[in-house]
């Protein structure tokens, strides 16, 4: 089995631009974040870090403030960066191909949106044969208001890691998934 630790659309958007994540605390996901790739380097598991890319609209604009890494995961080593356009990481992308060139068996999830780009790149990645690993306090979304209702952060987030976990993914915690490698 050999692992790739994919870091999703960590970017300055969900920190001080038009979608705050809200939960789990935006410092503690990104310091689990930074932890999950320090141990990834010194295990040689292969990081990818997955970046979202808009052509048009307010967010992730490209080339805008809110479209860079944020500055803690700019600065720090990985292997690979990817864009994307939409909420799969599969989608358009190398990322299959890479992780297809580098043996991996098995992806950690960690990144925003839970409900959107980490809960579909899991699902998918599930349907084409990889075991995942979904990081419950590494991950993180907004509070939702539309047509439809409203929910919390925190209610949006463990529903949908209940989903994840009935067959998608494994879901653990960044200190569990330490423990284990």
């Amino acid at each position: 089995m050999r692992k790739a630790l994919l870091i999703i659309d960590v970017q300055n958007e969900y920190f001080t631009g038009h979608l705050p994540v809200t939960y789990p605390a935006p410092e503690k996901s990104l310091s689990h974040m930074l932890e999950l790739m320090r141990r990834a380097q010194a295990l040689q598991i292969p990081i990818i870090v997955i970046q979202h890319t808009a052509r048009t609209g307010e967010t992730f604009l490209y080339q805008t403030q809110g479209w860079q890494l944020h500055p803690e995961i700019a600065k720090m080593p990985y292997d690979y960066l990817i864009e994307k356009t939409k909420p799969s990481s599969f989608y358009a992308t190398a990322l299959n191909d890479i992780l297809e060139q580098e043996g991996i068996s098995d992806l950690v999830i960690a990144g925003y949106m839970t409900q959107m780009c980490c809960d579909t790149t899991a699902r998918e990645a599930f349907h084409r044969g990889y075991g995942v690993e979904f990081l419950s306090d590494a991950t993180g979304t907004i509070d939702i208001h539309n047509d439809i209702g409203t929910i919390s952060s925190r209610d949006l987030h463990h529903a949908t890691l209940m989903a994840q976990s009935l067959r998608f993914s494994r879901i653990l915690s960044t200190e569990k998934w330490l423990a284990e490698n």
